[in-house]
């Protein structure tokens, strides 16, 4: 994989309209993405498709049931579907956080999440996650899931990330963000902030925005 961080742990691709963006992203990659489940105290519902080894894309976006507006990721305002963060594992996440923190980025308390999959199974990880999202998403949080089984092993479809980049208008701000945080990720100056990723499937290779 270029450019790659090996801890990489999830893409998070919001979408508005979680049905349709499902089967848009579908038809797009070649594979079905499969249910996750849901995160009911933030209005979201999420599918996955791995990347291989322990990675995977998440599609995310407002939970239909939901009698609230999702309140994480920005989903609350996105329009159109497109990646908005990326997270890494973190077995030492209390001590990266406050290693970010002395290295002047803060990347959010370490809260306990969980979410039960389609099959009831209760999954179980700490976050740090910084809303709004820090440098537009591309600062990557810090995910650990400690003793609970990783989503990567539930037998997901599987695409192949062949790379990972970013742009955005200050690249050496974004640059010096992810050094606090250890985080590996190629930043190119840009008009406008994006995350961009290349995957490989069914289709070839796709570049998701």
């Amino acid at each position: 994989m270029n450019g790659v961080d090996p801890c990489l742990d999830h893409l998070v691709y919001g979408v508005p309209d979680l049905e349709a963006g499902v089967r848009a992203l579908a038809t797009l990659l070649g594979v079905d993405p499969v249910p996750g489940g849901r995160h009911p105290d933030h209005g979201t519902r999420n599918y996955l498709v791995g990347l291989g080894g322990r990675s995977y894309l998440e599609i995310i976006g407002p939970d239909p049931e939901a009698t609230t507006p999702p309140t994480s990721f920005g989903l609350a305002t996105l329009t159109a579907p497109r990646l908005v963060t990326w997270a890494v594992r973190a077995d030492d996440i209390e001590a990266r956080v406050a290693a970010a923190r002395a290295a002047g980025h803060d990347p959010g308390d370490v809260l306990p999440m969980s979410r039960r999959t389609a099959d009831g199974t209760l999954l179980e990880w700490r976050l740090a996650k910084a809303e709004p999202r820090p440098r537009d998403g591309l600062v990557p949080f810090l995910i650990d899931w400690g003793g609970t089984r990783h989503p990567t092993e539930a037998g997901l479809p599987e695409l192949r990330l062949r790379s990972l980049r970013a742009e955005h208008p200050d690249p050496a701000a974004v640059r010096a963000d992810l050094r606090a945080v250890g985080a590996e990720l190629d930043v190119a100056a840009a008009a406008a902030p994006a995350l961009r990723a290349r995957v490989e499937g069914p289709n070839g290779v796709v570049e998701l925005p």
